[in-house]
């Protein structure tokens, strides 16, 4: 619900771009000029708090329109002055827009030269703070490493340390990019340059639901796309995608020249999850005590898009799921920049242990309990679908072999919202599906607790030269209903990373391992463990087309037959991190709560 004084706030609007304040507060100036060191201007919407002041500041960098998304009523009800303003060639503001597949120099100078900007507004203190995810947390964490002396902290989320991570292996994660750029971020790049086609997000999306998105969807190449997905970023996507291993980000790196502390809320399902490792960069590598010690991160059972809901898709993770991020954003500003010290005694990491649905603080991540148990893959030569006979055991079984065809003109279909964000699925959609092998165990005699990185180690033989090999890790109910719980992929040639391409031996035996994305899960008793261990998950991941050319410039597609070796000598496994005792209560240490966060 819309609250009246959200109405009062954005109703009371200063039109004019360079006006002078009111005598009045609790209003908002539209599109202030920010002038930058390099003359151009960008333009914000500044919004005010009632009473005198002065006021701390929050500040938000957007490529994606200052006007409309989170409301403030949170941060001006806390006593700050909110900043919002359009990214260097966006919307009202000046320049050119760099792209998120170059180091754009003026992503980090525009951020400081705004944060210093904003220290000195009339009414404020001089403290500044920044938040935003996703995107404006890249944009925060690029000004950051600059240390503007104003800024004091930080609320990044959910994103990661690199581009390769955002993307798949050596290529475009197709769902999410394809329709972020045409939907998205080009409509602007026309209406700017007065290029043919739909210059609003509701334009675009008009036409991407009447054939684009399965037009582009299934184009290839890749580097044949045309101009209108990309624009004006037609250049520098196309430059990526011939060297796709390359990694303009760096942000680890970044860490090192950081003094502040940041908040890091993130989801299980977030596809943006790999910014956990930005947490751990910056209590290891951090450039003052308080930046290493001041890290926070919080850790859900959500997606990228629906950070503090009970609610994932289909599935309810029950009340205490639920959140107001907007409130833990006021306590941790409250807490560095007003000194209230209301977080002096929390632990930096609070994780929702799914299955348990719970709370729980931990004093680092990953947790330094985990222990690791292996789970051992076997089958009669059967596992194809939950029907086969694909089994998990404690134990190594007799050697066997298990084959399924991967065809790239058929692959699995991701199962994930209509906006294209990874969710806890069921994966009962999917059982006829014979080229998903399927491993799970009997049903469990006493609570399972996993979290931290799983880990599969397939032996494998195919007949080309390259493909993918994707392990989901699955919690099957006692009703059948198959929860996915976290995933991983690799691309066979980028198995020894994406700086030491190989290609496969086709009809020769490798050892694949695989390292699945961060969970937290506990089994119930009567639940089974399940693995299913397939080749594709489209259009979440790009399709292998399982030759040895460069998929991104190539259009041939081959079927690929795999197959998995178990048992005897060639064991594949899954490896799980336990956390022994979770179902009897753990350490003392450890404080186990049901509050939010």
């Amino acid at each position: 619900m819309i609250s009246l004084r959200h109405i009062i706030l954005t109703a009371a609007v200063f039109a004019s771009a360079g006006g002078g304040w009111g005598a009045e507060t609790g209003r908002v100036e539209r599109n202030v000029p920010v002038r930058m060191r390099d003359g151009v201007t960008l333009r914000a919407d500044v919004y005010r708090p009632e009473g005198k002041g002065p006021f701390p500041v929050l500040v938000l960098r957007t490529p994606y329109g200052k006007h409309g998304g989170r409301p403030f009523d949170a941060f001006l009800t806390a006593g700050y002055i909110v900043v919002k303003q359009d990214a260097r060639g966006r919307y009202e503001s000046e320049g050119e827009y760099e792209s998120l597949y170059s180091y754009g120099p003026h992503d980090a100078s525009d951020g400081y030269d705004t944060v210093e900007w904003a220290a000195k507004l009339p009414g404020a203190n001089g403290k500044v703070g920044t938040f935003g995810i996703s995107y404006d947390a890249f944009l925060q964490w690029r000004l950051a490493a600059l240390r503007p002396p104003a800024l004091v902290a930080m609320a990044a989320s959910s994103i990661p340390p690199r581009l390769t991570d955002l993307e798949g292996p050596g290529t475009i994660r197709p769902g999410r990019r394809l329709d972020w750029y045409y939907c998205g971020m080009s409509p602007n790049m026309r209406l700017r340059s007065g290029k043919p086609g739909p210059t609003t997000k509701e334009e675009a999306r008009v036409l991407w639901n009447l054939g684009m998105e399965h037009r582009l969807m299934f184009f290839l190449p890749w580097l044949e796309l045309p101009a209108d997905v990309f624009e004006n970023d037609t250049d520098e996507m196309m430059a990526w995608l011939r060297n796709p291993q390359l990694d303009p980000w760096k942000l680890l790196d970044a860490c090192r020249e950081i003094t502040v502390p940041n908040i890091n809320v993130v989801g299980w399902y977030d596809h943006c999850n790999d910014s956990i490792e930005l947490y751990q960069g910056m209590r290891r590598d951090g450039r003052t005590e308080m930046a290493r010690a001041g890290q926070r991160l919080i850790i859900g059972p959500w997606s990228h898009a629906t950070h503090g809901k009970r609610k994932q898709g289909e599935l309810d993770f029950g009340p205490e799921a639920e959140v107001d991020l907007n409130q833990i954003h006021v306590r941790w500003f409250d807490h560095w920049i007003k000194g209230t010290r209301e977080l002096a005694t929390q632990t930096p990491v609070r994780l929702f242990v799914m299955g348990a649905n719970r709370w729980r603080d931990e004093p680092d991540w990953p947790l330094a309990r985990a222990r690791s148990q292996t789970f051992f893959l076997g089958s009669s030569g059967h596992a194809n679908t939950p029907k086969g006979d694909g089994k998990i055991s404690d134990q190594p079984g007799p050697a066997g072999t298990d084959q399924y065809v991967y065809d790239p003109r058929d692959p699995v279909p991701t199962l994930w919202t209509a906006a294209k964000f990874t969710i806890p699925a069921d994966q009962r959609v999917l059982a006829r599906r014979e080229d998903i092998l399927v491993y799970q165990s009997e049903p469990l005699a006493e609570p399972l607790e996993v979290t931290g990185y799983p880990e599969v180690v397939l032996q494998v033989a195919c007949s080309t030269p390259d493909t993918d090999f994707f392990s989901r890790l699955i919690d099957v109910a006692p009703d059948g209903s198959a929860r996915d719980v976290t995933m991983g992929m690799v691309r066979a040639r980028y198995r020894h990373g994406l700086q030491k391409a190989a290609l496969l031996t086709p009809g020769a035996v490798t050892e694949i391992k695989i390292r699945l994305r961060p969970t937290a899960n506990e089994f119930q008793p009567g639940h089974r463990i399940r693995l299913d261990v397939t080749s594709s998950d489209f259009p979440n991941y790009d399709r292998n087309h399982n030759t040895a050319a460069d998929q991104n410039a190539d259009a041939q597609l081959v079927p690929a037959k795999i197959s998995v070796h178990h048992g005897g000598n060639l064991p594949s496994r899954l490896i799980l991190p336990v956390i022994l005792g979770a179902a009897t209560g753990s350490p003392a240490n450890i404080r186990e709560r049901v509050t939010a966060p």
